[in-house]
């Protein structure tokens, strides 16, 4: 019963929060540290888990995103019935690319992604069906409820809480899977899970898929509090490097690891946009930098593996056990 002491803690609080701390810019930054935390979870799954570290993940998220914003722009439905169709689209995408990327691994495999994500940014930006260089936008006004766009941030904020209890449910459902023993065998060594009788390919298109259907969620859930895409915020490279931090900040392969991570790094990021208004906007690369830095040099498990290590006792190991 221990071990789900702090989980119910952190659930009451997160379902607390919009009442505790009720100022607009509060709420609107809950809603964003949920919003992250579904993305860099959907990632944690192909990244964490499996071990694949995927840089070019954003091109999932701009599925969801540009199918939410086109479902509105141009065929008059509410951006909710663009997320099954983004869905359909990201998870098409992971297959075709992943057959033969995930052959690769390592930094061979993070810079295919990183092709496959620049290349979509550019055909996105150069099609004048999918608004070129200039986006999509969704309603102006919301003609009913399935349009999703609200003044306030609190309906967002529950709405990004319940899909993220999803998205961590069938994570946690993932990993006590044979699918998710797999993974972990594959991460630590893929060469002996093969040689043990282990579908590592399969396995890790399996996972990719899954992780690409999460991620346009976040997508579309994004487009759909902004009201709007283009092929920056929807494609652009530095969302991926900021998921990949906040998964690897909080704790890669770890259940909760990626909330840690993006309730560090959002309200950091926010704040000193707030602080420093347009000149900051180069200190974001400076910060991302160093906290890759950091993580590499003094924590590569990330902070929640820090407290579930300290959680462990300790076994003697010395020379008095030997026989």
């Amino acid at each position: 019963m221990r071990r789900w002491i702090w989980p119910s803690v952190v659930a009451a609080f997160a379902i607390a929060y919009p009442l505790l701390l009720s100022s607009p810019f509060q709420q609107r930054l809950g809603a964003l540290v949920l919003l992250y935390a579904i993305a860099a979870s959907a990632w944690n799954i192909v990244g964490g888990y499996a071990g694949q570290v995927s840089v070019g993940h954003v091109v999932f998220f701009g599925c969801g995103a540009y199918a939410a914003m086109g479902a509105y722009a141009k065929f008059g439905l509410s951006p909710l019935f663009g997320i099954p169709g983004g869905i359909v689209l990201a998870v098409g995408l992971a297959a075709i690319v992943g057959v033969p990327t995930l052959r690769l691994s390592g930094h061979y495999f993070s810079m295919a992604t990183i092709a496959v994500a620049e290349t979509m940014r550019l055909i996105v930006t150069n099609t004048e069906w999918l608004g070129a260089a200039v986006g999509l936008s969704g309603p102006t006004v919301p003609r009913n409820i399935f349009d999703l766009s609200f003044l306030s941030a609190l309906p967002y904020y529950y709405l990004f809480l319940i899909i993220l209890a999803i998205t961590l449910a069938i994570t946690w459902w993932m990993t006590n899977s044979r699918m998710g023993f797999y993974l972990r065998a594959i991460k630590d060594s893929e060469r002996a899970a093969r040689s043990l009788g282990a579908p590592a390919s399969r396995t890790k298109l399996y996972a990719y898929m899954l992780s690409a259907a999460l991620t346009s969620v976040a997508g579309a859930l994004y487009a759909m509090m902004f009201g709007f895409v283009d092929p920056e915020s929807g494609l652009g490279i530095l969302i991926s490097v900021k998921i990949l931090i906040m998964a690897a900040l909080g704790g890669a392969g770890l259940l909760f690891g990626p909330l840690v991570g993006a309730a560090i790094l959002v309200p950091l990021e926010e704040i000193s946009n707030s602080w420093l208004g347009g000149k900051g906007a180069g200190l974001t690369f400076v910060v991302y930098g160093a906290i890759i830095v950091l993580i590499a040099r003094f924590q590569p498990g990330g902070l929640l593996s820090l407290l579930t290590r300290r959680g462990k006792p300790k076994t003697d190991t010395g020379a008095s056990h030997a026989p």
